[in-house]
């Protein structure tokens, strides 16, 4: 009686943990947010930047993610113009060089 209850314990906690894996891979790319039409910046489309390495190339998909204009990464001593810009997306990076943030203006 014992023998059972324990094998239907384990196929219990079998499913339970089957429920709480995921089925896609964590390092695929997020398909392209479609860009506005109208050149303003939607920052959401560059989340995939976030812990990647700052680069010219990063940049220019980030810029082309988002529907932006212009693009621009920001490190953290960097002389910033305060004017906001709704067709700018803003990477900002730490002192290694990640992207920490994106958001527009």
């Amino acid at each position: 009686m014992f023998r059972m209850r324990a094998s239907f314990a384990a196929l219990v906690a079998a499913v339970v943990l089957a429920g709480c894996s995921s089925t896609g891979s964590s390092t695929a790319e997020p398909e392209p947010a479609v860009p506005s039409l109208d050149g303003r910046c939607q920052a959401s489309g560059a989340d995939f930047a976030v812990g990647k390495q700052a680069s010219a190339d990063l940049l220019e998909q980030a810029r082309k993610r988002t529907g932006s204009q212009t693009a621009r990464i920001l490190k953290p001593r960097d002389m910033v113009t305060l004017e906001y810009r709704s067709d700018r997306l803003n990477l900002n990076a730490d002192d290694k060089g990640v992207i920490t943030r994106v958001n527009c203006g």
